[in-house]
């Protein structure tokens, strides 16, 4: 009987985020990237959603390691809720390991972790497994890919990659050692998605420094660059240029500055002696001497670029002559916040550059011809695009078919399938549990269905909370008072409310006197009373609070 290794994804093939890759042979397991997703506005006050891991926390015995692919949040965030019920070693690269110490640390885990470092091309076993990191570029330092080698053959993961050929340090994708994989013999390929929409080859690192060295030439006055506080690049490049025109250099956003931090001590930015300054120091600087290194890309809440455009930032107030560049993509469902944030910069008289206007970023993701290449290196026997929302893992698939792989040996599948593989056969599995976990503060995966309803609700509709007080016969004795909360503005509906009072007191007027007192039954006819009121005045649904005390 051939040998047979299993690929269960928990996350990140069908969405954009929460990637996690299982590796099974036999009874033994390894993880692939432990990653979360960012919510949208379908999941009112929910901070993170991570992947489900029951599966791999029931092969709590044969589970081995897991092994990060970079040190981005879609790939290491959900680590510490994994390592909470599974403590098992952690691979990664040096900055990857740190970023993740950092993480650990703040979740009072980091004490007694297991983190082991890893390098490319120095291949380490894993109970059944012969895993080896495979340098690739992205938009932040240190990414790998894998070739894992298994009973049954090789099994290569892209990792999020790119081909770019001159990389600002030094260090490209490693396409020797891709061909010589592809040479011996590649079973699967699993390769990044989330570009196939773009045709061509993805520019470089290089290009978009020296579009900002251009940039800082002609600037007059401050420079604020909004960029990912991972973009250790993007971050180095912007660093050179505001040395090159003596300027100075403050970072905003804790995110930043630790990055920064990190990513220095490890070697992997120079940070020229006296360049950053605090941020109060450097706004008494003249204008053309300064330069605002800050996170909020993605016009985030609260992030210092939001307060800017606001005019609300205590050190910092935009003005005619600033030229600010948001340099990053927007990530989809930001589209509207960002065109706000660059409306309101305008208004405040500075110049705007963004990827619509302006050539400030390049994607870390491979595009078009650069995934056609990965496949023509790799030569794989079979083939599952991963890394992206439905639409992009069945572009991959396209493409992989249109380089000459047999249709039948391409496999499309999502969260929660699995795909089964030998030598000489591959058949997809099914009920494998990926749900996603929703983590609200301290609280993980108890925010279900119901209470995301009512927060809907809420944010809709609003709230109406009833008190009254009733004897021990359930009589009225005092109230109702009412409370509204996004339903009507009290102070100029006085005549409602009271309106609203009445219906209360008609619909409790309508029970009959022998009927046993019961508080649920009551709570009951006060909250169909009030939603009916409610929904023949206004047409809305809000949340009833009944709040029945007896005397």
């Amino acid at each position: 009987m051939e040998p047979a290794v299993r690929l269960i994804p928990l996350g990140g093939l069908g969405e954009i985020g929460l990637n996690m890759m299982l590796v099974e042979s036999g009874d033994d397991v390894i993880a692939v990237d432990c990653g979360l997703m960012f919510p949208g506005d379908e999941l009112p006050g929910i901070d993170y959603v991570i992947p489900d891991f029951s599966y791999v926390l029931g092969k709590a015995a044969g589970f081995r390691a897991v092994v990060l692919t970079h040190g981005h949040e879609d790939h290491i965030g959900a680590l510490p809720y994994l390592l909470r019920e599974a403590r098992v070693p952690v691979y990664g690269t040096p900055l990857t390991l740190a970023l993740v110490s950092e993480k650990l640390r703040e979740h009072g885990l980091l004490e007694g972790a297991d983190l082991r470092v890893m390098r490319p091309r120095q291949a380490f076993e894993v109970g059944p497994f012969r895993v080896e990191p495979i340098r690739v570029t992205h938009s932040i330092v240190d990414g790998i890919g894998l070739a894992v080698g298994t009973p049954a053959g090789t099994i290569v993961l892209t990792g999020d990659f790119k081909l770019d050929p001159t990389p600002l340090d030094g260090e490209p994708s490693d396409e020797g050692r891709f061909a010589e994989l592809g040479e011996a013999g590649v079973l699967v390929l699993c390769s990044d998605s989330t570009n196939v929409d773009r045709p061509g080859h993805t520019r470089s690192e290089l290009e978009v420094g020296a579009a900002l060295a251009e940039r800082f030439g002609r600037a007059a006055g401050r420079i604020i660059v909004a960029t990912f506080a991972s973009h250790i690049h993007r971050i180095q490049q912007i660093l050179t240029q505001a040395e090159r025109h003596g300027r100075r250099v403050a970072l905003l956003g804790r995110s930043m500055e630790r990055n920064v931090a990190i990513a220095a001590e490890l070697g992997y930015l120079r940070v020229p002696e006296g360049l950053l300054r605090p941020l109060e120091d450097l706004v008494a600087l003249p204008p053309e001497r300064q330069v605002i290194l800050s996170t909020g890309s993605q016009g985030e809440p609260n992030s210092a670029l939001t307060l800017m455009a606001a005019g609300e930032h205590k050190y910092v107030q935009v003005a005619r002559g600033d030229l600010v560049v948001i340099s990053a993509r927007v990530i989809p469902g930001h589209e509207r916040t960002i065109g706000g944030l660059i409306n309101a910069l305008y208004r405040l008289g500075a110049e705007v550059l963004y990827e619509g206007n302006a050539f400030v970023h390049v994607s870390g993701h491979a595009s078009q011809e650069d995934l056609k290449r990965m496949l023509s290196l790799t030569r794989p026997r079979y083939f599952v695009p991963v890394h992206g929302e439905y639409r992009h893992l069945l572009g991959h698939a396209r493409l992989a078919a249109s380089t000459g792989l047999p249709s039948e040996r391409i496999f499309l599948i999502e969260d929660g399938s699995g795909l089964e593989v030998t030598p000489s056969s591959a058949q997809v599995l099914e009920g494998f549990p990926a749900g996603r976990v929703l983590v609200d503060g301290k609280g993980v995966g108890d925010v279900g269905a119901v209470v995301l309803r009512d927060r809907q609700i809420l944010n809709e509709d609003g709230v109406i909370a009833v008190s009254l007080a009733v004897d021990a016969k359930g009589a009225l004795v005092a109230g109702p008072e009412i409370a509204t909360r996004g339903v009507i503005y009290v102070k100029e509906s006085e005549a409602l409310l009271d309106a609203l009072r009445a219906a209360v007191v008609a619909a409790l007027g309508e029970r009959a006197s022998d009927e046993p007192w019961d508080r649920e039954a009551l709570g009951a006819r006060v909250r169909t009373a009030v939603r009916q009121f409610v929904n023949h005045r206004f047409q809305r649904k809000p949340v009833v609070l009944p709040m029945i005390l007896e005397v």
